[in-house]
């Protein structure tokens, strides 16, 4: 099986506001990952990206916050695309007036 892109979009929230999404379905798990998915779904404010969930070889599934990396339990992709959802809104609803 090779890899298969399953989603690949890019959703203009605002004239200075971006949503970046790209997941693979993957043959083999990336390191030390146990599901096949490889993913990267972005929030990018002003040019910057301020938001990211994502999975790389050695550090697993995590997300970047505020300048910090934590890790992510990832369950199924439904359930990663709404948690990514919900930070997405949540940082709306904290920037609206900026």
């Amino acid at each position: 099986m090779q890899a298969a892109l399953l989603k690949k979009a890019r959703i203009v929230l605002a004239d200075d506001l971006v949503v970046d999404l790209v997941l693979w379905r993957v043959p083999q798990p990336v390191p030390p990952c146990a599901h096949p998915y490889k993913y990267r779904l972005a929030l990018v404010h002003r040019g910057e990206c301020v938001l990211r969930y994502d999975n790389e070889r050695g550090k697993g599934d995590h997300r970047h916050l505020g300048g910090q990396e934590t890790p992510y339990t990832f369950s199924d992709v439904d359930q990663l695309v709404a948690d990514f959802h919900t930070d997405v809104r949540r940082y709306r609803d904290a920037y609206r007036d900026d």
